[in-house]
């Protein structure tokens, strides 16, 4: 029994033991910044399969700039895929600004931003200093392309100055929404103009006339301004629908005259098929008159006088008939 007894003790000393070598740097660390966390913190949190230095050491962080952030709020962060250290040092730089910002926000930030690319450090950065977007940003299109009422192609470039607005940051539209709406209100006031000079003599009235469209709304910015960076004269767009239209209507008329012709065509092929339809039933009609001579001889309304007589008015008339023809030749 006392063998039993002294094996237990052992073995709670063995784990008490290697609980206090484990954790007794990070508690001394802990303890020593003045941001307490007792063993059973310690334990809970690697049972829970926290990392505990990483959650101790954000905490003494946030501590000595003036934070009180607790284990448990760090803790869930993590458990929720957060990133504790970019959200710590989020809060830092937003409080060292005069933003702000409270642990819950920023939490609610870091994972909106999480798999864009973005990060909650960032947007509190973009707040504090705020940054230029390019537009267009090259990776399509390297300038924004207007065509004023002459018919003249304008292209522009604009840089945007934004800063991030973490009150709307999440669920709102990002940079290219920013870019998107920038480009469609450059191309709107460059085809108002009346001509691509009055574009060139002051480009500024496409920032001013853009900035006041107030783009920013529903996006994690707000725009401080646009600034119109180059501006180029490009093709004559009008000419060349001009031109375009020109060819469109010649091939439309060629193909009605094509059209024309064809029923021209077939008009004459009709009228040639009815002259030989008429020729045919001329000679049809020729061929019964022999029959009719000799239906009138067997009824005896025909006499053999009245018959010659009829031959020689017909020798008559192809006499005369060939008497014209050589006067005409």
């Amino acid at each position: 029994m006392q063998i039993i007894i002294y094996s237990v003790l052992g073995l709670i000393a063995l784990i008490a033991g290697l609980i206090f070598i484990n954790y007794i740097g990070i508690f001394i660390r802990a303890w020593a910044s003045g941001s307490y966390v007792g063993f059973p913190t310690l334990i809970a949190m690697s049972l829970r399969s926290v990392p505990v230095a990483k959650i101790v050491d954000a905490r003494i962080t946030a501590h000595k700039a003036g934070l009180r952030l607790t284990t448990d709020e760090l803790e869930a962060h993590y458990l929720a895929e957060g990133n504790v250290e970019q959200t710590v040092q989020a809060l830092i730089a937003a409080d060292k600004a005069k933003i702000t910002l409270d642990f819950r926000r920023a939490c609610a930030i870091d994972l909106a931003t999480k798999g864009t690319g973005k990060s909650v450090l960032e947007a509190v950065r973009t707040s504090i200093n705020p940054k230029v977007i390019e537009c267009p940003d090259g990776t399509v299109k390297r300038s924004i392309d207007g065509v004023a009422k002459d018919g003249i192609q304008v292209k522009a470039k604009a840089r945007v100055t934004v800063r991030s607005n973490l009150d709307n940051y999440v669920g709102s539209a990002l940079e290219e929404t920013i870019i998107a709406r920038v480009g469609e209100g450059i191309v709107t006031t460059i085809g108002s103009a009346d001509t691509y000079k009055d574009v060139l003599e002051s480009p500024d009235k496409i920032s001013k006339v853009v900035l006041e469209r107030g783009l920013d709304v529903g996006t994690a910015f707000e725009i401080l301004s646009i600034d119109i960076a180059d501006v180029d004269v490009g093709e004559n767009i009008g000419a060349k629908l001009q031109e375009s239209q020109a060819e469109a209507d010649k091939n439309v008329a060629q193909a009605k005259a094509e059209m024309r012709r064809a029923a021209a065509v077939a008009l004459e092929q009709e009228m040639k098929a009815k002259v030989e339809e008429m020729k045919a039933k001329v000679v049809e009609a020729e061929a019964e008159v022999p029959l009719a001579l000799a239906a009138a001889f067997r009824d005896g309304n025909l006499g053999v006088m009245d018959y010659y007589r009829l031959n020689n008015i017909k020798a008559d008339t192809d006499m005369r008939d060939s008497i014209a023809k050589e006067d005409e030749a």
